[in-house]
């Protein structure tokens, strides 16, 4: 089927025609037929890379220029939501119906405002988290909308995010039920339960524009699902390193999934002793400049080393500790080719897209901590993995290889992954603490609730639809007596209202307990001598921090140091020691608490990895993350009336944000100038502004770590 052929809009069909696009893939053309453009919901699940971004590009575009209204498209992770904006950017060209140009507006984060400048936007693109937000805060353009956009639906069987994706799917089919809802999602085995929930028409297909071939190794060779059979050479680097650079060897990439970041690291310093020889003189050109790059990126730390190390023979590592810059580095690196052997975590497989010509598992077991061992992965798991092969307009075969040691290994493998099905998609909304959160949103959001209106709601959820009324209502009622029981909500009649502080916990986007445990600290402590230390180890006791990074014994004698040494600042009772059990749970959080410690007194991120195993990456999320929950600490002191905090604070705040003691904040406020060149300015007498604005432009740059171009930015801050 042919784009020109397609009943949309000229101008629409004009401008993919520019882009490139001039006919349908087969799983594009089944949407169409399914009537996707005529205002059918629709669940579309086919494999990585089939299409179906065109699919919300075309439904998008014609919904906007020929209905208008807004349209409103939901990613799970922030990574992804920038991928689809940078896609849907190209509708910045085209006129709706009253001549303006459309608008693409996105937004990832800032739980706590309703981002007045999303009502302008005529495609608004949103993580799943900050549209479950902005429904908190009562957004006044939801009528408008039109059509929502859904991806990775299957991610509403995933522990962490499915619940907030199963609670803003069941209030748009609740709050816009005129609404269209084109829902995409990975191949499931429950495809058809997922669609009935949604109301939505499923297309489900198999097609993909590169074909795959899934292989396992053994003894040196890979035996294919097309019953051909490939021998590899060895390396003596490991098998995983075989497979990948028999692919290098014949002008390929390989992506290597492992199974954690140490092996990530470990695999990709192996990896770059051997694709060099693959190497032409302008490949290695590229790939030193990019490993400068890398190293003069953010802080230096033995990590940026390894990986700097590793990009310049054209291998790299890429998992979540790394420094954000770095994973940008690193994934336009993998695009541009630079990059010929990429190691990566599994998380890879959900986030940003980066195919490559065979995909290489370095095994199939993961840790999980909700059991305590190694697990196999899920075979849903495996496939998205595999969605990563082949290249569309660059391979015409995709590979992924499973290694195996022995025959007997061989064939579970077969039989298990490559023969396999993916797992079915259940609901993870009543695990413990969760529905209580999305109740109390419910509640906060719709005040004056009654019981029957609750239920109206919640047995709409997926959650409902696969468990018995009496469980559902179980369930629901468990956690509504907590919310009571906690004065988060309250009954007036027959009517459910939120309390003034459940509302405003609610709001804040964070975990009821959390908001409990601010104002249970907050009647504990009524001193007003410093509590910076207090406030930061209460932030990283509460359910909402993250990352969650446990003692090891190696931290314990630090940790009862410095418990020695600010006891008088906690916010939280100190257990005796006697009792073991209370005192290891008061420990457990040390880890995080003394790299933030760290981190605000200035130590270096290398400093930080090397004694507490905090990677920059974990830095990074652990930063943020606190100064988010320090923002919602402060909200809670308002509404309960306590104002002794605040002004440590917005202190504590502002040292989290830059990683500076109190003397350098003055300085962290020009663009430019971070932690480190502050730090330089300071300690050669130029301390403040002031100082600034009284040096000469050679004075400036002269001082290490500042030079003459950052000196030029300095002075036409301080002198505009």
């Amino acid at each position: 089927m042919k784009l020109s052929t397609l009943p949309i809009p000229r101008n629409l069909s004009e401008m993919l025609l520019k882009q490139g696009y001039s006919e349908l893939y087969p799983t594009q053309e089944e949407a169409v037929k399914g009537n996707v453009l005529f205002g059918e919901n629709m669940l579309l699940t086919t494999p990585t890379a089939s299409g179906k971004t065109l699919i919300a590009i075309l439904t998008a575009g014609k919904t906007i220029l020929e209905k208008g209204g807004k349209i409103v498209y939901l990613s799970p992770l922030r990574a992804l939501a920038k991928e689809k904006y940078e896609e849907f950017k190209i509708f910045k060209t085209l006129e709706k119906l009253n001549g303006d140009n459309i608008r693409v507006v996105l937004s990832s984060g800032d739980y706590d405002s309703s981002n007045k400048y999303l009502r302008n936007g005529d495609i608004i693109i949103l993580t799943n988290e900050k549209f479950d937000s902005l429904l908190r805060h009562g957004i006044p353009w939801i009528d408008e909308v039109k059509l929502f956009i859904a991806d990775e639906v299957h991610l509403v069987g995933d522990t962490y995010r499915g619940p907030t994706l199963e609670t803003i799917l069941t209030k748009i089919l609740s709050l816009a039920p005129e609404a269209q809802i084109l829902a995409l999602s990975a191949t499931i085995r429950n495809a058809k339960e997922l669609a009935k929930w949604l109301g939505a028409r499923l297309v489900d297909t198999q097609w993909r524009p590169v074909k795959l071939i899934e292989g396992v190794y053994l003894y040196g060779e890979i035996f294919y699902s097309d019953d051909t059979i490939k021998k590899i050479d060895s390396t003596n680097r490991g098998i995983p390193i075989d497979i990948a650079a028999d692919t290098v060897k014949y002008g390929g990439q390989s992506l290597i999934f492992t199974e954690t970041r140490r092996r990530s690291v470990s695999l990709a310093l192996k990896s770059a002793e051997v694709v060099p020889k693959y190497l032409t003189k302008d490949d290695m050109k590229k790939a030193s400049n990019m490993a400068k790059k890398i190293l003069s990126t953010g802080e230096e730390t033995e990590l940026s080393r390894r990986l700097s190390r590793a990009v310049e023979h054209g291998a790299a590592f890429h998992h979540a500790g790394l420094n954000p810059k770095h994973r940008q580095l690193i994934e336009e690196g993998f695009r541009s080719g630079v990059v010929k052997i990429l190691t990566s975590t599994s998380t890879l497989a959900a986030g940003v897209n980066l195919p490559a010509r065979r995909v290489v598992l370095s095994s199939l077991f993961r840790y999980n901590s909700d059991l305590g061992g190694q697990t196999h992965i899920s075979v849903l798991d495996y496939k998205q993995m595999c969605g990563r092969a082949g290249r569309p307009k660059f391979d015409t075969v995709g590979e992924t290889v499973l290694p195996s040691l022995t025959e007997e290994e061989a064939d579970d493998i077969y039989t298990r992954y490559v023969k396999g099905e993916p797992e079915p998609i259940h609901s993870q909304l009543a695990r413990k603490g969760v529905l209580r959160t999305h109740i109390l949103a419910a509640i906060s959001t719709l005040p004056g609730m009654t019981d029957s209106e609750m239920d109206m709601l919640f047995f709409k959820t997926l959650f409902a639809n696969q468990n018995s009324s009496d469980t559902v209502k179980r369930k629901m009622n468990d956690a509504i007596d907590f919310l009571i029981s906690e004065n988060l909500i309250k009954m007036r009649g027959k009517r459910f209202l939120a309390t003034e502080f459940g509302k405003r916990i609610s709001m804040l986007y964070i975990d009821p307990a959390t908001g409990i445990e601010f104002r249970q600290a907050i009647r504990y402590s009524e001193r007003s001598s410093s509590q910076i230390t207090g406030i930061l180890h209460l932030i990283v006791t509460v359910p909402d921090f993250t990352p969650r990074l446990f003692m090891r014994k190696v931290d314990l004698e630090n940790a009862n140091l410095f418990i020695e040494d600010h006891k008088s600042e906690f916010l939280i009772p100190i257990p005796e020691e006697s009792d073991f059990k209370s005192h290891d749970e008061f420990l457990q959080q040390f880890r995080a608490l003394m790299a933030l410690s760290y981190w605000i007194d200035e130590a270096s991120e290398e400093r930080i990895l090397k004694q507490f195993g905090f990677e920059p990456g974990d830095l990074h999320r652990a930063v943020e993350n606190a100064d988010w929950l320090l923002y919602s600490f402060a909200e809670v002191c308002k509404i309960i009336g306590k104002t002794n905090f605040l002004t440590e604070i917005d202190l504590l705040r502002r040292r989290m944000k830059y990683g500076v003691k109190s003397e350098l904040l003055s300085l962290t406020t020009l663009e430019g100038i971070g932690r480190v060149r502050a730090r330089s300015l300071f300690n050669a007498g130029l301390r403040n502004l002031a100082k600034l604005r009284a040096a000469s432009y050679n004075q400036i740059a002269s001082v290490e770590k500042i030079g003459p171009a950052v000196a030029r930015k300095i002075k036409s801050q301080i002198n505009g």
